[in-house]
């Protein structure tokens, strides 16, 4: 296999400018103690459509946070805002669940950010790359940057 077919390509779940890990509001992330990653701000709109960042089976799936396993066994975690998770999955539809097999790009949940935001959490959104080292992720993107749901956001080798 060559370097380019191991390489595992990370999609932005949502729509929203990439943000460094470090500027999360929160020092579990920020500090990347979860793993490598980074961050897609959706600002305050009302309705977000979340989208699966790469192809596999959610192994863990929450309102405000899911997990996929693909190729290779390497794992990423979305995390839909900071704190969400003490909303009980108040404004979070879900369109998938645990254990389902997933497409790239498949729609999995909808949120409210402007509704996150309201209730005084940051909807920020770190997709981070679970049980490796940050020298194993490329950037696509720079911080700043807009990005649309689909677009690659890193590489992971």
């Amino acid at each position: 296999m060559t370097t380019a077919e191991q390489s595992l390509v990370v999609l932005a779940p949502v729509a929203g400018t990439v943000r460094a890990l470090a500027d999360v509001p929160d020092p579990v992330f920020a500090e990347a103690m979860v793993g490598p990653g980074i961050a897609v701000d959706p600002g305050t709109v009302e309705r977000a459509e979340v989208r699966a960042p790469v192809s596999g089976v959610l192994v863990k799936m929450h309102p405000h946070a899911f997990a996929l396993v693909g190729a290779g066994g390497r794992g990423v975690l979305v995390h839909l805002g900071i704190d969400t998770v003490q909303l009980a999955g108040a404004g979070f539809t879900l369109h998938a669940a645990e254990k389902d097999a997933v497409e790239a790009g498949q729609l999995l949940v909808t949120f409210s950010p402007a509704q996150v935001a309201a209730g005084g959490r940051s909807p920020i959104t770190p997709v981070i790359a679970l049980d490796t080292v940050a020298d194993s992720l490329t950037l696509a993107v720079e911080t700043g940057q807009e990005v649309l749901p689909g677009e690659e956001l890193f590489s992971w080798t």
